[in-house]
């Protein structure tokens, strides 16, 4: 019986009506473990038969997943081509771009036709990706694809919420969620039973699966748990029975037949009782639990050494005579289960090159990390690889820290053993993961420590990668720009000595952009003219990675220069390879680079939410975060929000010498706007002692410029652009150079050493902005003047809403609408808990109710939007 799911059916058959249209959508189906998912797309994909073709594929809850495992299951179903490009799950790194291919030829050529991915909390990476990927291109499909997944098991650091992130904005994209069924529901299934239906509902919370396991129990009480429900429903079953119902939990749902029988001793007929009882379902894969949660209840009844006996038989089984072809992630899988080292080294790693091949670097990492915990009895000489593999994918699977370990332990060992390649080329693997950790001057030596173990040896490809590697450091540094010229000459020599295009054209690059940073030779033009021609020259070459890296560092310089045109140019083709090309991990520094150039362009809530966006994202490396926390600390401060300090006082946890000066000048802009100049002062002067005479002059000039707006002598630094007028008291020749770029707060900040109709139009800007510490500064220099500016009247943001509340108040008031608590709200907003009480006590009085259940009543009315 399928109670209270009217509603979401109807929404999925919504959905496809308007793909059988021609929109293709997707529709992420969600709701805890046992709210009914499975039954709901039972029932839809029951009724979508009668117009449309339907597709199904299952993520597995191995250990491990299997790369593109749901995807493998649906591949028979979309054409030859892409059955077999899928099975063949090889290639490089972006080996996905083929198969997106075929399936996006494949969809646009279909009728109606629903693609269901079961439980997509237990998806790979790569399958993950591929769905991202084809989520942007289905607008001109006739296809609807519906994911379910557990909105209950979705921890920080899981891939499925960082495609949520990706996805965010995109059209196409809904979600739908599944409720938990009502009182009444739940008294409908237990009529007739003789139970107390108010305990039934208090003990079960309305979970679908709960309440059935209870019922189908029969017993005269309520049972505590799932586990001695399932184990209730197990007791009236055949010895037979329960031999195969273990069977289906080690081998995971669903169980090939074959192996069932194999695995479990028994003729398929013992499954009947499992069939009838509703524990087990059949379905063209095999057999499986009903939920997932019963699968778990029959694992716990398995004592531990019977259950290592089993997967070590399933493992015999699937190597001897292996069901539907060997799949090394599932082999694996048992042999960790097992506790077979021997199988574990053998199919660990080669679970690992698969995953990696098709970019599913988490799971990647994961089969690696199980070999190297086991691998102590290795041959010295395979060790050390395995630790090096393991160190490699986990830098590029953007775990850092982990990768860092590996690698200095990979670097020590091949040390002792006197292979100076070898060492030299992991010392290079580490350099590059430290930086994003934010231990950058470490990097710097490791990375010197490389080139000297590899400078006395023949010119090697890891000579020249090497090389590269301090490029990148000194361009990144600045203060390393000798060095990183140095060494580009060095790779450009080397680089032809190989026949390496890619790391030549790197050399080319950072030459070009260092000479356009430092603007030393007079033609920075030129320079950025070479740069983008490098950078271009790898792309068309199909060095990806490097072009990628470029392009971030072009971005980078775009923002710090307010060249919106550059900046956007540089986000759109960056946001471009980090989708079509399977660069995901570039995502973050890129949104995190757009919130900076939002935030110039005074689209401040904008850049706010993206900067809160890329936070969210799980697990970003610490270089990562500082660019996003300086731009929402700014954003606070600006408009006098008193939480300002807690991400200004963050983003200069991380020593990454760029950014530190960015946050020193936003943490002088703060002191300065909170009227405390001396401190403004001293924060600009810590920044400019950390430059040096090649880094940028216009961050040394922002510095410079909170120093000037403080009331002290403008320090003896290089500045350019708009803020090199401003220092030189050329007031409105730099107002009208902002306003051309487009930094409209940036011109009020320059109208405010002018005259008295600058001072005006200055406050004007920053009231429009609701910058209200600004435009008291602006007030008071007008005071001084002798022209009285009169009641400065509401700020914008509470002008433009008819219940007299800031934007901050109606956003808070918002999420409370939404059911979040106060601590919630502070989480998704980067808040303290003290900060949302504020914001909340204040909308109270504002409304004139006394809860929020009236204030949101009040704002949104019956609707709560």
């Amino acid at each position: 019986m399928l109670l209270e799911r009217e509603g979401v059916l109807g929404a999925l058959a919504d959905h496809l009506a308007r793909a059988d249209r021609g929109t293709g959508r997707l529709v992420f189906l969600h709701g805890e473990a046992g709210v009914g998912k499975t039954a709901v797309l039972d029932r839809f994909a029951l009724t979508a038969r009668t117009t449309a073709e339907v597709l199904t594929g299952w993520c597995d809850p191995l250990s491990t997943p299997r790369p593109l495992g749901p995807w493998l299951d649906v591949a028979p179903g979309l054409g030859g081509d892409v059955e077999r490009e899928m099975a063949r799950a090889s290639g490089s790194p972006g080996g996905l771009s083929h198969v997106l291919r075929l399936l996006r030829t494949e969809f646009e050529a279909r009728t109606s036709t629903v693609v269901v991915l079961e439980d997509l909390h237990w998806a790979d990476e790569a399958s993950l990706d591929l769905l991202c990927l084809l989520a942007r291109r289905l607008s001109r499909c006739r296809v609807l694809v519906v994911a379910s997944y557990r909105d209950d098991e979705i921890a920080p650091n899981r891939p499925l919420r960082v495609l949520f992130g990706h996805l965010a904005g995109v059209p196409g994209v809904y979600r739908e969620a599944i409720e938990l069924l009502s009182l009444p529901a739940v008294a409908r299934l237990a009529a007739g039973r003789g139970l107390d239906v108010d305990q039934l509902y208090q003990v079960t919370g309305g979970n679908p699966f709960y309440v059935t396991e209870v019922l189908a129990a029969g017993g005269a009480g309520i049972p505590e748990s799932v586990a001695d429900a399932v184990a209730a429903r197990l007791s009236r079953v055949s010895t037979a029975a329960r031999d195969v119902a273990e069977a289906v939990a080690i081998l995971g749902s669903p169980a090939p037949v074959p192996l069932v029988v194999r695995l479990s001793g028994q003729a398929l007929t013992a499954a009947d009782d499992l069939l009838s009882a509703g524990l087990l379902r059949a379905s063209a894969g095999g057999l499986g639990f009903r939920h997932e949660l019963a699968r778990r209840a029959m694992l716990d009844t398995i004592p531990h050494a019977r259950r290592a006996s089993l997967h070590a038989q399933v493992l015999e089984l699937l190597r001897t005579d292996p069901v539907g072809g060997e799949d090394s992630a599932v082999l694996a899988h048992h042999a960790a289960a097992a506790g077979d080292v021997g199988a574990v080294l053998v199919h660990a790693p080669a679970a690992a090159r698969m995953a990696a091949a098709v970019g599913a670097y988490r799971e990647a990492a994961a089969h690696l990390r199980r070999a190297v915990a086991v691998c102590s009895g290795l041959p010295p000489g395979q060790r050390h690889s395995l630790v090096e593999q393991f160190g490699q994918v986990a830098a590029v699977a953007n775990e850092l820290t982990d990768a860092a370990t590996a690698l200095r332990s990979a670097a020590e060992l091949r040390h002792a053993a006197g292979d100076r390649l070898r060492e030299g080329d992991d010392l290079r693997w580490l350099s590059y993961v430290l930086w994003p950790l934010g231990r950058c001057a470490e990097a710097v030596e490791i990375g010197d420590g490389a080139v000297r173990a590899l400078d006395d040896l023949p010119p090697s490809r890891e000579l020249a990668e090497a090389y590269v590697n301090m490029c990148r450091l000194g361009t990144l540094s600045q203060s390393g720009v000798a060095n990183a010229r140095r060494y580009a000459e060095r790779t450009i020599a080397l680089g032809r000595e190989l026949e390496d295009p890619e790391t030549v054209w790197e050399a080319r690059f950072h030459l070009a952009l260092t000479r356009f940073v430092c603007a030393e030779d007079g033609d920075p033009e030129a320079a950025w003219t070479e740069a983008e021609a490098a950078r271009d020259g790898a792309l068309h070459a199909g060095f990806v990675d490097a072009a990628a890296f470029m392009t971030m560092l072009m971005g980078m310089c775009s923002a710090w220069h307010r060249d919106h045109g550059r900046a956007d140019a540089a986000y759109d083709l960056l946001e471009r390879l980090s989708t079509d090309r399977d660069l995901l991990s570039f995502g973050a520094v890129n949104r995190a680079q757009h919130s900076y150039r939002l935030l110039q362009d005074g689209r401040w809530d904008e850049a706010a939410a993206t900067a809160a966006a890329v936070l969210d994202h799980p697990g970003p490396p610490p270089v990562a975060r500082v660019l996003p926390l300086a731009v929402l600390g700014l954003i606070r401060a600006r408009r006098g929000d008193p939480e300002a300090c807690e991400p200004l006082a963050e983003a200069l946890a991380v020593p990454e010498p760029n950014m530190t000066l960015l946050a020193r000048a936003f943490r002088a802009e703060a002191a300065w706007l909170e009227g405390d100049d001396e401190r403004a002062s001293a924060e600009a002067h810590q920044g400019l002692g950390a430059a040096t005479g090649h880094t940028d002059p216009w961050l040394t000039g922002e510095l410079a410029r909170w120093v000037f707006l403080s009331g002290g002598d403008v320090p003896a630094v290089r500045a350019a652009g708009p803020v090199a007028l401003e220092l030189a008291g050329e007031w409105r020749s730099a107002a009208q150079r902002w306003e051309e770029r487009g930094c409209p707060y940036d011109a009020a900040l320059a109208r405010l050493t002018g005259d008295v109709p600058a001072l005006l139009q200055a406050r004007q800007t920053f009231a429009a902005f609701g910058a209200h510490a600004a435009e008291r500064i602006a007030a008071a220099r007008l005071r001084a003047r002798g022209v009285r500016s009169g009641a400065r009247g509401p700020r914008a943001a509470t002008r433009g809403n008819p219940h007299g509340l800031t934007t901050r108040q109606l956003e808070i008031l918002r999420l409370v609408a939404e059911g979040l608590t106060g601590p919630q709200i502070a989480a998704r907003l980067h808040l303290s808990p003290k900060t949302v009480d504020h914001h909340v006590g204040a909308a109270l009085t504002v409304l004139g109710v006394h809860s929020r259940a009236d204030a949101v009543r009040a704002v949104f009315g019956g609707n709560d939007r």
